[in-house]
C-alpha cells in the first residue's frame, strides 16, 4: 500500500492504516463515496431531500459545520482535526485555518473526506488509529477539534483513565495559548429525559442510568468534564450550549448568554430513530430556564479549553438561499458592552447584509416623532458585518405569553391595541418592515424598539396585513397560544376572509423566496419517517396496549387509507377545561384527516375549525366532517359510544383553496363518559334529530355557527 496517495488536492496518509476500517456505517458509505464523487456541494441538499435518509443528511448537511464557522480563526491558523470522519467539518476548518490535518479511523470515510474536499490544498488526512498516529504530529498547533469524538476516548486510547489520559496527550500538540475544542453531548440533556434514545447506543436512558464499563462510548455531565478537566490541571473552560444539540446546530448560547424564556421552539429530535414522547420539553425547559438550571440539561455542550471568545450568542438562518444566509452574533466590545453584529455567510448575501442599514434609515424616516423606536445600524466593511446596539427589555412575544399564562385577556387585548397603535403611525409612508412581528420588538417601560428588520421594503404594507402576520407567526411558533383567537380581531380591522386567504398565500411565498424552495428540517424529518411512540405502548411491548383515555391521535390519509406506523400523537394535551387546540399540517395530497379525539367513549363539541385561516363554512372553507364510530348530537357536537372515536375532515370538495402546505386547526371540548351514558344517548338520537336540521346543512354551517357563539361570549365578555 502507498503511504500516501492525492485525491485532488488533499493528501492522505496510510502510514499508520492497519488495513481495516474498525469504524463504520455500512454500505451508506459505499453511497456517500458516490455522491461526493458525481455530485457538486451545491447539490447535497437536493440529495437530502430526495434520499430522506439520516446517514445523508448526517454527512452531507451544510449545516453541520455551523458548530465550528462562528469561531473566529486566524488565516494562517493551524489545525488539527481528530475523527474527521465524512469531511463535515473539515471543509469549513480548511476555508478558516492555513493548514488542516485531519486523523480518522477509516480508509472509506477518509477517501469521503478528501473527495468532498478535494479543492482543499490545505489539508492532510491521515488515516489510521490516533494513539498511533499522535507521536508524529506537530506540536504547534493553534486549534485541535473534537466534535464528536470525545465520548470515544476509550476506544482510541485504551487504558485506565482515558479520557484525562486523551486530554493529556493532545495538549502536547498545543502552542502556547492555542485552544482545545470539544463538541458532545450532555449524559443528562433533557431530550434524553423526554424519550430520545442515546446517540451512539439506540437505548433508553442509558447515560442518565450510567455507562456500562465496555460502553462503546460515554457522555458525560456538565460537572463530569470540568472534573476531568480539572484533573488534567485544565482551568481556563468556558461552555457554550449548542441547540438542538451539536449536530445541526441553530442557536449557539453561554454562560454569558443563556436562554430566555420562551426562546428554544425547535423540538425535532431523532432523525436516526424513533423516539418516545414523555413530556413536552419546550415547557420543560422553559422552567429550567426560570430557575437557572439550563446549563445542566443543555441537550449538547460545546467546550472552548483556553482562551475564551467575545462571542457569547450566535444564531444561525442559513437554512436559505445563498442570497439570505446570515449569522447573528452577541460579543462583548471592549468597553464591556453587549453589541450584536450579522455577518453574511456567502458572498451573494452580503449586499443583504449591507442592505440593513438603508433599512435602518427608511424606518427612523418612517417613525420619526412616533411611538417606535429603531435600533441603529452600522456597518464594519472590514469584518464585512452590521453591527447593532444590543437592546435591553422584553420581547413583546414574552409580554403576550404571560398574559396567556395568567388568562389576563385584557392586558393581552391592551398590549395588541398599543401594538397596533404604534404601527399605523404614517401608514402610508413608503416603506415598511415585513418581519414586524411581537419577537422583533424589544419592550422597555413606554419605550418600545424595533430590533430586528432584515425584511424591510420600499413600499406601503396596511397596518392591518402587518398585525395579521405578527398573529399569524406568534400563534405557529407555540400552539400554547391557540387560546388567544384572533378572528374578531381581524373583523374589526376589516380583514375579509377573501383577503386573509391571499395574505397566506403571500405568506407561502415569502417563505419559498427566502428558503428557494428547499425543505425545511421539519418537513425532512417527517420525510425520512421516524415515529413518536406512545409510552404506555412501549411498555407493554404491543401496538395494542392500554393508552390513557385522553390521548388524541391524528390520521392523514393521501389516498392508500389510514397507517399506525405514520398516525401523530401530537403534543397537544386537554387542558383544564377539557379543551385542545390542533394545528394541523396537511400536504396537498392529503384527502381526509381524521381526529381521534380520545381512546374511550365520549362527547366531542368542535369549538372552532379553520382550513387555512378561513372557517369551515358555507363559501368558505369546504370541508365535508363525519363522525367515526359516533353520531351528531347538535349542531356542533358529537356523541362517540366506542373506544375508537373519530372525526373525518374530507378535504376533496372542488370549491377548496388546497395550497401546497395547509393548515387544518381544530379546537375540540371533550367530556369522557362512561359507555352506558354514550349507550343511552345514542339510543335517543332518533328522537333528537326531530329538533335539529338536517345533517348536510350543519355541515355547512359549522363554522359560522361557531363564529356566532364566540362572539356572543365575547361581547358578553367584553360588557362585564
Amino acid at each position: 500500500m502507498q503511504e500516501e496517495i492525492k485525491i485532488g488536492e488533499v493528501t492522505l496518509n496510510f502510514r499508520h492504516y492497519s488495513g481495516v476500517d474498525l469504524y463504520s456505517d455500512g454500505a451508506i458509505e459505499n453511497d456517500l463515496l458516490e455522491i461526493v464523487k458525481k455530485h457538486k456541494k451545491e447539490e447535497y441538499q437536493q440529495i437530502i431531500e430526495e434520499r430522506a435518509n439520516w446517514p445523508i443528511l448526517y454527512h452531507l448537511s451544510d449545516q453541520r459545520a455551523n458548530i465550528v464557522e462562528w469561531i473566529p480563526m486566524d488565516p494562517k491558523a493551524k489545525v488539527l482535526e481528530v475523527g474527521a470522519g465524512c469531511g463535515a467539518i473539515t471543509g469549513m476548518l480548511s476555508s478558516k485555518a492555513g493548514q488542516v490535518v485531519a486523523c480518522d479511523l477509516s480508509r472509506r470515510r477518509s477517501e469521503i473526506n478528501a473527495t468532498r474536499n478535494q479543492e482543499c490544498s490545505n489539508v492532510t488526512i491521515h488515516v489510521g488509529n490516533f494513539r498511533d498516529i499522535e507521536p508524529d504530529l506537530d506540536n504547534d498547533f493553534d486549534y485541535i477539534f473534537l466534535i464528536g469524538v470525545f465520548e470515544y476516548g476509550q476506544g482510541y486510547i485504551g487504558t485506565d483513565n482515558p479520557y484525562e489520559k486523551f486530554l493529556r496527550m493532545l495538549s502536547r500538540h498545543l502552542k502556547k495559548g492555542g485552544r482545545i475544542v470539544i463538541a458532545i453531548e450532555n449524559r443528562l440533556g433533557l431530550k434524553y429525559f423526554a424519550g430520545c434514545a442515546e446517540d451512539h447506543l439506540g437505548s433508553y436512558f442509558t447515560g442518565i442510568e450510567g455507562y456500562s464499563p465496555d460502553s462503546v462510548a460515554k457522555t458525560f455531565t456538565r460537572n463530569g468534564l470540568i472534573n476531568i478537566f480539572k484533573k488534567c490541571g485544565m482551568n481556563d473552560y468556558h461552555f457554550y450550549y449548542p441547540y438542538p444539540d451539536y449536530k445541526l446546530m441553530t442557536l449557539l448560547h453561554s454562560d454569558s448568554y443563556l436562554p430566555k424564556f420562551g426562546e428554544l421552539q425547535d423540538n425535532v429530535r431523532n432523525y436516526d430513530r424513533d423516539r418516545l414522547v414523555l413530556f413536552n420539553e419546550k415547557h420543560a425547559y422553559e422552567d429550567l430556564i426560570k430557575d437557572g438550571m439550563y446549563q445542566d440539561f443543555a441537550n449538547s455542550f460545546l467546550v472552548i479549553l483556553g482562551p475564551g471568545f467575545d462571542t457569547i450568542y450566535s444564531k444561525y438562518s442559513n437554512d436559505r438561499v445563498d442570497e439570505f444566509k446570515i449569522r447573528t452574533d452577541i460579543a462583548i466590545d471592549r468597553a464591556g458592552r453587549k453589541i450584536i453584529k450579522k455577518y453574511p455567510l456567502t458572498e451573494a448575501a452580503k449586499e443583504h447584509v449591507y442592505g440593513m442599514r438603508d433599512a435602518y434609515l427608511g424606518l427612523v424616516e418612517k417613525f420619526r416623532g412616533g411611538d417606535l423606536e429603531i435600533n441603529d445600524c452600522q456597518l464594519d466593511e472590514k469584518s464585512g458585518c452590521a453591527i447593532f446596539s444590543f437592546v435591553n427589555g422584553v420581547p413583546l412575544s414574552s409580554l403576550l405569553d404571560e398574559c396567556i399564562d395568567k388568562d389576563d385577556i385584557e392586558g393581552f387585548n391592551a398590549l395588541i391595541n398599543e401594538y397596533y397603535r404604534r404601527i399605523r403611525y404614517k401608514e402610508d409612508y413608503p416603506v415598511s418592515d415585513y418581519d414586524l412581528i411581537f419577537s422583533n420588538i424589544m419592550v422597555n417601560g413606554p419605550i418600545w424598539t424595533i430590533i430586528d428588520y432584515e425584511w424591510t421594503y420600499g413600499k406601503c404594507i396596511p397596518a392591518k396585513e402587518q398585525m395579521w402576520r405578527a398573529l399569524y407567526c406568534y400563534r405557529l411558533e407555540d400552539r400554547k397560544r391557540e387560546k388567544f383567537d384572533p378572528k374578531l380581531l381581524f373583523n374589526r380591522l376589516g380583514l375579509t376572509e377573501k383577503e386573509i386567504r391571499i395574505l397566506l398565500e403571500e405568506e407561502y411565498a415569502f417563505q419559498k423566496y427566502v428558503t428557494g424552495n428547499r425543505k425545511s428540517m421539519v418537513e425532512i424529518w417527517k420525510e425520512i419517517g421516524r415515529k413518536v411512540i406512545v409510552p404506555k405502548e412501549v411498555a407493554s411491548g404491543t401496538t395494542t396496549a392500554a393508552r390513557p383515555a385522553d390521548v388524541i391521535q391524528i390520521y392523514l390519509d393521501e389516498g392508500e387509507g389510514y397507517s399506525e406506523d405514520e398516525s401523530i400523537y401530537p403534543e397537544e394535551q386537554y387542558d383544564e377545561k377539557n379543551t385542545v387546540s390542533l394545528d394541523i399540517r396537511v400536504d396537498s395530497d392529503c384527502k381526509v384527516a381524521r381526529i381521534d379525539p380520545a381512546f374511550a367513549p365520549c362527547i366531542v363539541t368542535i369549538v372552532e375549525a379553520t382550513w387555512n385561516g378561513i372557517s369551515i363554512s358555507d363559501g368558505g372553507a369546504d370541508v365535508n366532517i363525519n363522525p367515526v364510530n359516533g353520531q351528531w348530537i347538535s349542531d356542533d357536537s358529537f356523541v362517540f359510544n366506542s373506544d375508537d372515536p373519530g372525526i373525518e375532515f374530507k378535504l376533496t370538495s372542488n370549491k377548496l383553496s388546497i395550497q401546497e402546505r395547509n393548515h387544518l386547526c381544530v379546537t375540540l371540548l371533550t367530556t369522557l363518559i362512561p359507555k352506558n351514558a354514550a349507550d343511552a344517548v345514542v339510543n335517543s338520537i332518533p328522537e333528537l334529530e326531530n329538533i335539529f336540521e338536517p345533517k348536510e346543512n350543519i355541515i355547512k354551517k359549522i363554522g359560522k355557527k361557531i363564529i356566532s357563539k364566540r362572539e356572543e361570549r365575547y361581547y358578553k365578555d367584553d360588557e362585564e
